[in-house]
């Protein structure tokens, strides 16, 4: 689309028009020099006496080229620009992090696929998160691990191809054996600290109970709550087991209920494969469009034929005069 900035400078187009019909042509009356011998002076000169003055007119060429300067000159000052094919791109509204247990527990070869293999924990859960990152194209999203420490693995990102690789090199143990829920908590929200979306929520997924953490799972969840992050968990494995790796279901549940969050039990491929898929349901993407129509200024463009212009004129200038007329 074609456009002027500002369109109120085409008012002085009318200007040399007006300048010209409003003043006069310059007059000057007074006494003539009497010369005795003026008939000599013709015949030396091959002119004849004649009364009155002879003023040089312009041609209307040089007339065209002076018209066509002016309105070059007011249409560059009216500003023209050319608005370009916009630009379209959106944002998240959400930052989504990902907080996945890595204590030695997560090597249990006790989940089973589709196709009836068996395969471990942590192998189950990079195959259905790989899947539920496809599914989150808008969401920026961030991997913190925990065993014996928390840390974080992928900050909140929109390069999903770089998480799921991250996350494939991953390996259970690797961060120790222990399961500090509490400090994963309270990493997920240092990292949130910096996020300026107002959509914040993590998945907290674990096989075992809190054994360990600096700070009280208790507590890191109401710290959640007040800052409001909310957090689904997720328990897989065996409910049945004991000791460290005890499935501390009630844990899990509280921490849900107290930041707004779901929680979820998974105990194959299968069921974690639905626990995602709910989650894809209950957290729909949130996008921000953004829209940017460029602007292409064409002003200089007169400018440059204005000069031209001039440039013309002044050529033409040196050439003879127009027609004389007599006064």
């Amino acid at each position: 689309m074609f456009e002027f900035q500002f369109p109120y400078g085409f008012i002085l187009l009318p200007l040399p028009v007006l300048v010209f019909w409003l003043t006069s042509k310059f007059k000057e009356t007074g006494d003539a020099v009497k010369v005795p011998f003026l008939s000599k002076l013709g015949a030396l000169t091959d002119k004849e006496p004649q009364k009155g003055d002879t003023v040089i007119t312009k041609t209307w060429f040089q007339k065209l080229i002076f018209l066509l300067c002016w309105c070059l000159l007011i249409t560059g000052l009216a500003r023209p620009v050319l608005f370009l094919e916009p630009i379209t791109w959106q944002n998240s509204g959400r930052d989504l992090l990902l907080i996945v247990d890595l204590s030695g527990s997560m090597e249990a070869v006790d989940f089973k696929t589709a196709e009836g293999e068996i395969i471990t924990r942590i192998e189950a859960v990079k195959q259905v998160v790989d899947v539920f990152v496809d599914r989150r194209k808008s969401d920026r999203i961030g991997l913190a691990v925990f065993g014996d420490v928390a840390f974080p693995q992928v900050p909140f990102t929109a390069d999903h191809s770089v998480l799921k690789e991250l996350l494939a090199e991953v390996q259970p143990g690797m961060a120790g054996p222990k399961t500090v829920i509490g400090d994963a908590i309270g990493l997920a929200l240092k990292m949130f600290e910096g996020s300026e979306s107002e959509n914040k929520v993590a998945v907290l997924l674990t096989d075992g109970n809190d054994t360990g953490s600096k700070m009280p799972v208790d507590k890191a969840a109401a710290i959640a709550a007040e800052k409001n992050v909310i957090i689904h968990t997720i328990a897989m494995g065996d409910p049945e087991s004991v000791g460290e790796t005890a499935l501390d279901l009630e844990k899990l549940d509280k921490i849900a209920a107290l930041t707004g969050g779901k929680s979820f039990l998974a105990l194959d491929t299968a069921e974690l494969e639905n626990v995602y898929t709910a989650l894809d349901a209950l957290e729909h993407e949130e996008v921000e469009t953004v829209s940017y129509t460029p602007q292409q200024p064409l002003f200089q463009y007169f400018v440059y034929a204005m000069i031209a212009a001039v440039i013309l004129l002044l050529i033409v200038m040196l050439f003879p005069k127009g027609a004389e007329r007599k006064t």
